[in-house]
């Protein structure tokens, strides 16, 4: 019956990990796709983002007697989600969706290895070995022969990622994910208000405020509470290493969706990104 349980809670914590991942690709997609033709600016994009990902986050935290009202404990991971959403977005201006993915990512995997590494948490055996796999196939995948991308939208994605590496380190200790992630969301709609201001001077197209609500209740909102939801079940190495594989998922969906190029070395390199995780996680459940 333990055992029953036991292999119960692997699959519920992949096909959570797997949810979250489709909708961290699913950012990069929808935000690359309303930027990359003019259908929405930036600062309007992120602010409809943050506040529809609020609306719909409140509505069902509510609905469901969940304590969502934001408090001073809430703070870092407010911060860390506004800094993130505002420094994602406008990255992604004149950025490809597999690009601005390796780089955010890559600042991700870094973060949350310096944290893990101060605490003491410091992989070993195959959880290294999968590591060091997972990053070389990372790094294969940004060495010279790609097209470097923009020295300011590579640094705003570099602080995204840094600001995401500490968001979820925030969320690990979360004892309700969705109201966490429902008080992070309210808690930045000042910043929400202030984006959204510039609306009145812009003529935004329907397309583009459709993927911005999209991307702020279906693969923010929804995406981030599945996230803190798994967090809990993953060690940090684990929950960095995971996220390596959402440039891969990132680089299929633009090459499908809104014709980015797709290499022999991009599928050989995700390939490595994914045998790492593997090995990543097989020497956590041997320890």
């Amino acid at each position: 019956m333990m055992a029953q349980r036991a292999g119960g809670g692997v699959l519920l914590a992949v096909v959570l990990t797997t949810l979250a991942i489709l909708a961290f690709a699913g950012n990069s997609l929808l935000t690359r796709a309303a930027l990359a033709d003019g259908h929405l600016g930036p600062a309007t994009f992120a602010g409809l983002r943050l506040l529809s990902g609020a609306i719909t986050l409140a509505a069902i935290g509510l609905w469901g007697a969940h304590p969502v009202r934001p408090g001073r404990a809430d703070l870092p991971g407010i911060a860390a989600l506004a800094v993130y959403a505002v420094a994602f977005t406008f990255a992604y201006v004149n950025m490809g969706a597999a690009a601005g993915a390796l780089i955010l990512f890559a600042m991700v995997q870094l973060t949350m290895a310096a944290v893990a590494t101060l605490q003491g948490q410091r992989p070993r055996g195959l959880e290294a070995i999968g590591l060091l796999v997972a990053l070389g196939g990372l790094a294969w995948l940004l060495a010279p022969g790609l097209t470097a991308p923009p020295l300011l939208p590579a640094l705003l994605m570099a602080i995204a990622g840094a600001a995401w590496g500490a968001y979820t380190l925030f969320g690990r200790g979360a004892s309700d994910p969705l109201a966490a992630t429902a008080r992070n969301f309210i808690g930045t709609w000042p910043l929400a208000v202030v984006l959204l201001a510039g609306l009145a001077f812009e003529a935004p197209s329907v397309r583009g405020v459709v993927l911005a609500v999209l991307s702020g209740a279906i693969t923010s909102g929804l995406g981030y509470a599945i996230w803190y939801a798994v967090l809990p079940r993953l060690t940090v190495a684990i929950a960095g290493c995971a996220q390596l594989t959402v440039p891969a998922v990132a680089a299929i969906g633009g090459a499908l969706w809104l014709g980015e190029t797709i290499t022999l070395r991009l599928a050989l390199a995700s390939l490595l990104i994914l045998a790492g995780v593997g090995l990543t996680i097989l020497g956590r459940r041997q320890t």
